[in-house]
């Protein structure tokens, strides 16, 4: 499995950006899907972004943050960006990080590598 860790979390106002990251280690990053996550207190874990292995000529994206969030990825620095723009009080949650081998999804139950989490506090 691919180990991951999440940074670039923090508190912003409304209608801030921020740019979270996800470094990988242990495998190729570059064989894997990547996804971001979230999960609000009280609430189910919600898919926001994906994006396909190799270069990432696909995208996907949760309907809250379509045209607002960007997923990218940087292949030699095995990393996956998330930048969140227009952010609202809404998008404050825990973002996790994801992986799993080749195809992309958008259902939780189908990565088996997470990362700890990265706190985004949008304030009003």
């Amino acid at each position: 499995q691919v180990q991951l860790v999440e940074s670039g979390g923090g508190l912003v106002q409304a209608g801030g950006s921020l740019r979270l990251s996800c470094v990988t280690s242990g495998r190729t990053i570059s064989t894997y899907a990547m996804a971001w996550f979230r999960q609000a207190p009280g609430k189910e874990r919600e898919f926001v972004a994906a994006i396909s292995w190799g270069g990432g000529s696909t995208t996907d994206y949760g309907a809250s943050v379509k045209g607002r969030f960007t997923i990218s990825r940087d292949n030699p620095k095995n990393t996956v960006y998330l930048q969140m723009t227009s952010l609202k009080p809404e998008d404050t949650a825990v973002y996790y990080c994801a992986a799993r081998p080749v195809s992309v999804s958008k259902n939780t139950r189908d990565f088996g590598s997470w990362g700890q989490g990265t706190q985004v506090t949008v304030s009003s």
